[in-house]
């Protein structure tokens, strides 16, 4: 099990990115969370096995069609035991 937390610049607001990492999230067995933050960047809290992880954050580093990366970082984090991931919003607890 591994955890990371990620932070996305580019045009990654308004573009449908958050669903987009939410049904890849789904798709891979990942939990965690996914929200836009103030200033236009996006923030990923994500946990699972090392493997679908890695083939997760593949995937949101090229994002959905309308969304542009232009920076992507990953910070390793302890693991704090998602049981589901979902869709936050900034004032989100």
């Amino acid at each position: 099990m591994k955890r990371v937390r990620v932070i996305i610049s580019g045009r990654v607001q308004g573009v449908g990115f958050r669903y987009f990492v939410q049904d890849n999230a789904l798709r891979f067995g990942i939990n965690g969370y996914v929200k836009n933050m103030p200033g236009g960047n996006v923030e990923i809290d994500a946990e699972g096995d090392e493997e679908p992880l890695e083939r997760f954050l593949m995937a949101c580093r090229q994002g959905p069609p309308q969304a542009r990366v232009d920076d992507f970082v990953i910070q390793d984090v302890p693991v704090y035991g998602y049981t589901r991931f979902r869709i936050r919003h900034c004032n989100d607890i």
